[in-house]
Formats: structure tokens, sequence, C-alpha cells
């Protein structure tokens, strides 16, 4: 008998009032009741939502604890917030949680059914076809493309100089997401395409009232977000018609996506092919970006912890992901009624776990709001509960890019701080945004401050483990 194949799933359903009807008629048909929490329609509660998820959903735990209900816009949505639930949700009982029923599905529009919007034997296929890339060997062989890549980049860099330090990293992540993972040349595209820009008026959709992401029509951020999917789909498409007509392979994950084909019991399409693509290239270069963005904003608050000869990089970069972890929320679907910490929760309904939330809970974490890279530092670590730091979240979907994310960041950081210091610009104050990670609102605008090497920073490439 030929291998049973792990099909793709169906096309999503994306329209906006057909889903919330949907959301709708699932929830009143839950067979328990929704646990304590504010279930009456609010729009200033969705607003909030939207605009301070972290202050809400802190408040929110004080009043009701660890599980409770918030009605965002028109659903009542469960929140699971702590040690014991990211536990629950992400590895001990992950399979009672879908993601393409969540409201990660959100993101099918722009990104398609890649890693983070699918689930069952067509994930567990399409991780185990694209694990090869990440081991460790492999990203080993990566960092000298990194190195010079950011290089590169930092040749511009002079003394005194004011710069974006977000826009910059946005651009150079993208870059090496490009050129590492798809061994596709940024430069064939400039001046036609940039893939950068592209993508940051794609992802703004998210960031926008839940109102206007229901307006369809030119003009509306729906439209704009299409007409920005469909030029980053020129470069990748194009790519994927390139390779099949040739036949060039690589050390790429492009190359191993096209030959997934003919093995595993996976059969990918072109459009399964850009999915994943168009998900790594988000994932690959947001998260990336939105830390380096953090971690120097911390360090500029902070300038005596990079000067102290004993200062740690590493736990430098660990504890802004606590602070700011940029997949900073989980959502999935309940399957079937479960208990958590006294608390019934119905099957099929929205259940979110929050690691931003979760990293910043006063009863698990010791002064949450204060920049504290020591509390990563071995003994400290250890003493964590299980599933307290959770920011490449866990279990079998651990994020798949994580030691490529942690490479990156050490060798961007390492080299900046191998070179300047860099200094907020005066009366800038960081707001935190979601479309659909976290990042810097305003950006990053910073003056550059030419320096010797700080102690514990070093300028050689450093693998995480």
């Amino acid at each position: 008998m030929p291998p049973v194949v792990a099909a793709p799933p169906p096309p999503a359903y994306t329209n906006p009032v057909g889903k919330m009807l949907h959301d709708v008629r699932r929830e009143r048909a839950a067979e328990v009741p929704f646990p304590a929490g504010d279930t009456r329609f609010s729009m200033a509660r969705t607003m909030r939502f939207t605009r301070d998820p972290l202050g809400l959903l802190l408040d929110a735990y004080e009043r009701y604890g660890p599980v409770f209900t918030l009605r965002i816009f028109h659903s009542n949505v469960v929140f699971m917030l702590g040690p014991e639930a990211n536990h629950y949700m992400l590895v001990s009982h992950a399979r009672n949680f879908t993601w393409r029923d969540g409201h990660m599905g959100d993101l099918m529009p722009f990104l398609g059914d890649g890693l983070l919007t699918i689930d069952g034997p067509f994930h567990r296929a399409s991780r185990m076809a694209m694990l090869p890339m990440f081991h460790r060997e492999r990203i080993v062989a990566m960092q000298e493309l990194m190195v010079q890549e950011v290089d590169a980049a930092l040749e511009t860099w002079q003394d005194g100089q004011r710069l974006d330090l977000y826009a910059w990293t946005r651009d150079l992540a993208l870059r090496i997401a490009m050129r590492a993972l798809f061994g596709i040349d940024p430069e064939h595209h400039r001046g036609r395409i940039d893939a950068a820009h592209e993508f940051e008026t794609a992802l703004g959709y998210w960031s926008k009232d839940y109102v206007l992401q229901i307006l369809r029509g030119p003009g509306s951020p729906w439209s704009r977000m299409l007409q920005a999917r469909s030029r980053l789909d020129e470069i990748v498409y194009g790519e994927i018609a390139r390779r099949r007509r040739t036949g060039r392979r690589g050390e790429d994950l492009l190359s191993l996506l096209l030959d997934a084909q003919d093995g595993d019991g996976v059969e990918l399409t072109d459009r399964n092919i850009r999915d994943e693509v168009m998900t790594l290239l988000f994932a690959g270069h947001d998260t990336t970006t939105s830390t380096i963005a953090f971690l120097f904003h911390e360090l500029a608050r902070h300038p005596e912890l990079a000067e102290a000869p004993g200062f740690d990089l590493d736990l430098a970069v660990e504890e802004t992901l606590r602070m700011y972890p940029p997949a900073w929320i989980g959502p999935r679907r309940s399957v079937q009624t479960f208990e958590l910490h006294g608390v019934t929760v119905p099957g099929g309904v929205p259940v979110e776990y929050s690691s931003w939330a979760s990293h910043h809970l006063p009863d698990v974490w010791d002064e949450p709001a204060a920049f504290r890279p020591q509390r990563f530092a071995p003994e400290a670590r250890e003493r964590l509960p299980k599933g307290a730091y959770v920011p490449f979240g866990g279990g079998s979907r651990t994020c798949i890019g994580m030691r490529f994310g942690q490479a990156e960041i050490g060798i961007i950081a390492r080299r900046i701080l191998g070179r300047f210091r860099l200094d907020l610009e005066p009366g800038y104050v960081l707001r935190v945004r979601q479309s659909p990670t976290i990042g810097p609102r305003d950006g990053l605008p910073v003056r550059l401050r030419a320096a010797a090497p700080a102690a514990g920073t070093g300028s050689a490439p450093v693998l995480a483990a």
C-alpha cells in the first residue's frame, strides 16, 4: 500500500462577519459555563486589549486568578497565565488545543498555512521536513554569513550618527533570513521591491483596531495588506519557479521544501512551500528585530551593565526575552472541556496563554518590571518553576528557529557592542505595539557613540546552546 500522506488542510475561511458568527455559535454551544471574568461586551476593554494588553491581563489576573474570561469585541476568550498554565497548554495537555481554529488563524490571509497555523499530521510532517535546516551544525555554518551581513551593515555607522535601530535591524534581519534560510539574494529585487517595508505594511494590519480590521475595499487596511502580500509573493513564487525550472538546489530551507515532495509522506505544492517560506521569513526577521531593539533600549537605560567586567550578554538577551517576548500570546481553541487550578473551561472555545503577562507576574518574578539579567544566572534559573519562562513556546511546537534566532541576536549585539554604545534620543519614551508580535511603536531612535569593546561581549559569533 502507498504511504499515508499528511495532507494539507483545506483553504481557510476569512470572511470576518462569517467568522464572528461562527465564534458566537460555538460560544453559545459551550456545555459548561465560562470561567469568571469580564464577560459583557465592552468596546473600551476591546480597545485596551489592542493598546495595553499587558496591563489588562495583569489586572484580570489580580482580580480573578490564573484562569479567567475576557470578552474581546464579539467573543469570550479564556486566558490562562502562569507556569502551570503554560506547561498545561504547551506540554502536558497540548493535544487538547488546536492552533488553526484559534485566533492564530487570523494570520492565515497573509502567512497562509505555515507552521504557525497548521495542526496534526501535516504540521508534524512539515516540521520534520524542515528540522535538518535547524540542526546545530547548520546554524554554525550560517554564522559566517550572519557576520558578513552584520559587518557590512555596520560599515555606514559613524560616531555621533543618529539612526532608528529598529528599522536598521529590520532590514538587516530580513536580508539574513532571505540569504541564510532560502538562498534568495535581496539585491536581485532591490529597487523594485523593498521586502522589509512590505512586511511592515502587511503586519501593520493586525495593529489596527478591530473595527478597522473588518473593513474591506480600496484603501482599507485589509486592501493594503493584500497588496503587500502580492508584492512579497512575487519574490517567493519567482524563486520557486526558478528553482523548478533550473533544478538548482543549495544548503537552504527552500531546497529542503522542494525536495520534501518526494519523501517522508509530505506532498507540498507551490502554495504550501510559499506559505512555509512566508511564515519563516516573518518569524525569522520580525522576532530578531524586536529583540535587538528592546535589548539596546534596556542597555541604554542601564549603561553601567555593559561596562561592568562581569557583563554577560547572553543573560541580558534572556532577560530581554522575559520582559519583551516577541511572540507574546499563544491563541488556541480547546477541544474538550478541562479543568485547571480548580476552574472548568469549556471545550470548543478560544483559550490563550500569554508569555508576556506570565513573565510579569509578581508572585513568580521578583520585581518583574526591572531589567535584571542576573535572574538568569545558572543558580537562579534552576529555581524557576517549570513553565515560568516560555519566550519560544514549548513542547512539540517550540519555535523551530530558536537556535537560528539566538545565534543571530548574539552576533548582531556583539558586533555592535564591539564598536559602539547606543544612547536613546532625549525625550524618547518606549511605547509597545502588537502587530502581531510586540515591538517599539515609534521605532528606536538612538545616537551612536564610538566605544571600546565591553567586557564579556567579545566580537566572535557565539551559538547559544
